[in-house]
């Protein structure tokens, strides 16, 4: 811990809210994950004809979610109440939404299987990574965004309204509206327009 950490009196949640370094085993931070978890396992034991539970389980866990939304379980996140999710949306099996940092999903959006949407990042540096410290970058889906199977969106990326992330893609930098990427790193490949 630096001088600067040492007289920082806000909590090490506090901290990892702001997207600043935190200690990641932290008590506070630990219960948190430690509710998350338990929501999500009930989630995930639900099957399709539970909609009314799965639906409250949803609204227990999430910060937010739209009508309409439907989620395919399992999905798994670290803490839930980080994650915005607007109307209409789908994700399929196996959604993984890390969310130290916010993770703001717009409406009408489409999500594959086995998505990744990551926001946590660690220090380079062995000392600080061995002593548990880590932070986050939120990350931002646009409206009527299409993620194909297996993307993974790293911390800190923007992604615009419309846009369709090819599967397997590793978006690594903010990409805009209204356009195709694909590849790993995700690179624009085509403008889409409105037809």
């Amino acid at each position: 811990m630096t001088a600067g950490e040492a007289t920082d009196t806000r909590s090490m949640r506090e901290r990892m809210e702001a997207g600043e370094l935190y200690v990641a085993d932290d008590p506070e931070i630990g219960e948190a994950s430690a509710v998350a978890l338990d929501l999500m396992a009930a989630y995930n034991a639900t099957s399709v004809r539970q909609a009314p539970l799965r639906r409250l389980l949803l609204e227990q866990l999430l910060g937010s979610i739209g009508e309409g939304t439907e989620l395919r379980p399992p999905i798994h996140v670290d803490y839930g109440s980080n994650i915005t999710i607007g109307a209409r949306c789908f994700a399929n099996f196996g959604l993984v939404a890390l969310d130290v940092a916010a993770i703001t999903i717009g409406d009408d959006v489409q999500i594959g299987p086995n998505v990744q949407l990551l926001t946590p990042t660690h220090p380079l540096e062995p000392g600080p990574r061995r002593d548990k410290w880590e932070a986050a970058s939120p990350i931002t889906i646009g409206d009527n965004v299409w993620l194909g199977g297996g993307a993974i969106v790293l911390p800190g990326v923007t992604i615009g309204e419309n846009t369709v992330v090819g599967a397997g893609a590793v978006v690594t930098k903010d990409l805009p509206a209204n356009v195709v990427a694909v590849g790993n790193p995700a690179r624009v490949v085509k403008e889409l327009t409105d037809g």
